[in-house]
C-alpha cells in the first residue's frame, strides 16, 4: 500500500472521522474488561513487574488460568443490562499473554491454561448482545525478549515493532468487523517514530476501514483517554477510563475492595460528568480467575441500567458542551441537546422548590424525564424557580432525578463570574 506522510495521514483520518465516530459519540457508556494471568494472582494487573517475577516463573501461572466456559457472555449480559453500548477487552496485557490463538505469540490461551480462544468467545458474546467490539492491545510486553532492548537496540526494536504489528494484524483479520483498537502504554519507545506507529496504524486501518483508534500509540488518532479522572479534552473526542474500585484494573478479592467500589449513584455521577463534557465513560470490571463478574459490580450496574431505561435521553446521543454552568445546588451535571437542557439532580428540595441560576434563555416547559410529568415554573431574568415539586416525583431507583427544560432555542448559560452583574453587583 502507498503510505502517507504524517500530515497527509492526519488530514485523511480527520476527513473520515465523523463517519467512523458517529456511533461512538452516541454511545456514551462502555465496559472495560481487564482479564489475564494476573487475575489468578488477584493482587494487581502489574504484579509481574511490581513483584519482579522472572519470565520463566511467571509462565508457570498459565496452567492455573482456567476461565469457565461462557464467562464472556456474563460480561456482555451485564454490560447490556447496565445500558452500556460497547466493550473493550484486554486481549493481551503487559504480561504478554494473548487471549487468542496467536501464531505471532505462542504464549497464549490456546496453548496454555484453558486451551480456548477467549477473544473469540468475547467477540461472539458482544455480537449476541448487540454491543460494539473493542480490542485493548498493550504496546509494552514484559514477556517478549526484545521488550526492553527495543529502547536502545535498533535490531531489537525492528523485531519488537514487527511483533506488535503482527499481533494486531491477527486481531483485526480473524474476528470480522472490529470497532475500536485501544492501545496502551507505549514503552519503552517514547515517540511515534520509535513505535513505527504511522505505518502500523495505516496498515491496520486498511484492514478495518471503520475502526477508531485511541491516542496511546504516540499519535493523537481519534480520541483521548484520560485515566482515573474525568477531564474534558478541548476540541476533540475523549473517553474517561475508570477502575471500579480506585485500586486495581485486574481482579482483587471483593472482601478487600468492597468498601471502595462504586455505588449506582456514583456511577451515574461519573456518567453525567462525561456526558456533560461531550465524552464517554469506559467503566472497568476485573473478572475473577474463573471469569465471573465481581459481585460488587452486579447490583450497581443493574440499577444503573434500569435507571437508563427511563432516563437514557439525558445520556445517549450527541450533546452541546455548556460554555459555563453551575446552575443549582444538588445537580450532578447539565446535558444540553438542541433546545433542551437535562438537569441531573441528586438532591430533592425538602420545601418543594428548586432554584436554577445561570440560564438567560426563555423557558417554554419543564418536566420530569422519567415520567413526563409537567412542572410549575417561573422565570425571572437569569433565575428559574421550579415550585410545588411533588415529593413523589423524586427518582426511587438511585436518587437521581432528571428534569428537562425546553427553551425557545439553544439554551444560553452564564458562569458565576458574570452573575454579579445581573444581580445588582452582589458577589455570591
Amino acid at each position: 500500500m502507498q503510505l502517507l506522510s504524517k500530515p497527509e495521514y492526519i488530514e485523511k483520518t480527520a476527513a473520515d472521522r465523523d463517519r467512523r465516530m458517529a456511533w461512538w459519540r452516541e454511545a456514551r457508556f462502555g465496559m472495560f474488561v481487564h482479564f489475564g494471568l494476573y487475575s489468578v494472582l488477584g493482587r494487581h494487573e502489574w504484579a509481574m513487574a511490581e513483584e519482579n517475577w522472572p519470565v520463566d516463573e511467571y509462565e508457570k501461572i498459565a496452567p492455573r488460568f482456567q476461565p469457565k466456559p461462557g464467562a464472556p457472555r456474563e460480561w456482555a449480559a451485564l454490560a447490556k443490562a447496565a445500558g452500556m453500548k460497547y466493550m473493550v477487552l484486554t486481549t493481551r496485557h503487559h504480561e504478554g499473554f494473548s487471549l487468542w490463538d496467536s501464531k505471532a505469540n505462542p504464549f497464549n490461551s490456546v496453548n496454555y491454561g484453558p486451551k480456548r480462544d477467549i477473544v473469540r468467545e468475547y467477540v461472539d458474546a458482544c455480537r449476541e448482545y448487540g454491543l460494539r467490539i473493542g480490542f485493548y492491545s498493550s504496546l509494552m510486553d514484559w514477556h517478549h525478549p526484545d521488550g526492553g532492548a527495543a529502547a536502545y537496540d535498533s535490531a531489537a526494536r525492528k523485531r519488537f515493532t514487527d511483533y506488535i504489528y503482527a499481533l494486531n494484524e491477527e486481531l483485526l483479520t480473524q474476528y470480522g468487523k472490529i470497532d475500536i483498537l485501544w492501545y496502551d502504554v507505549s514503552r519503552p519507545m517514547e515517540t511515534f517514530e520509535g513505535w513505527n506507529s504511522l505505518e502500523m496504524n495505516q496498515r491496520l486501518r486498511a484492514l478495518q476501514p471503520d475502526i477508531i483508534i485511541n491516542n496511546r500509540s504516540k499519535l493523537d488518532e481519534d480520541f483521548g483517554t484520560p485515566e482515573e479522572k474525568i477531564t474534558a479534552e478541548k476540541d476533540r473526542d475523549w473517553e474517561s477510563c475508570m477502575t471500579y474500585n480506585g485500586i486495581s484494573w485486574g481482579y482483587v478479592d471483593s472482601a478487600q475492595v468492597g468498601p471502595y467500589s462504586y455505588t449506582a449513584p456514583q456511577i451515574l455521577k461519573m456518567l453525567a460528568r462525561c456526558t456533560s463534557g461531550g465524552g464517554n465513560l469506559l467503566l472497568n470490571i476485573g473478572p475473577a480467575p474463573d471469569g465471573s463478574v465481581p459481585s460488587e459490580a452486579v447490583e450497581p450496574l443493574n440499577a444503573v441500567g434500569k435507571w437508563l431505561e427511563k432516563n437514557g435521553d439525558c445520556a445517549y446521543g450527541r450533546v452541546t458542551r455548556p460554555k459555563s454552568w453551575g446552575i443549582g445546588s444538588g445537580l450532578c451535571a447539565l446535558t444540553l441537546k438542541g433546545s433542551k437542557a437535562y438537569l441531573w439532580n441528586s438532591i430533592w428540595p425538602a420545601d418543594g422548590e428548586l432554584i436554577l441560576g445561570g440560564f438567560v434563555s426563555k423557558v417554554k416547559s419543564a418536566r420530569i424525564l422519567a415520567t413526563g410529568r409537567e412542572l410549575n415554573f417561573v422565570q425571572e431574568k437569569h433565575r428559574i424557580f421550579l415550585r410545588n415539586l411533588p415529593p413523589d416525583c423524586r427518582d426511587t431507583l438511585v436518587g437521581v432525578t432528571v428534569i428537562v427544560l425546553e427553551f425557545d432555542g439553544e439554551p444560553e448559560t452564564i458562569g458565576f463570574a458574570s452573575r454579579p452583574q445581573l444581580n445588582n453587583g452582589r458577589i455570591f
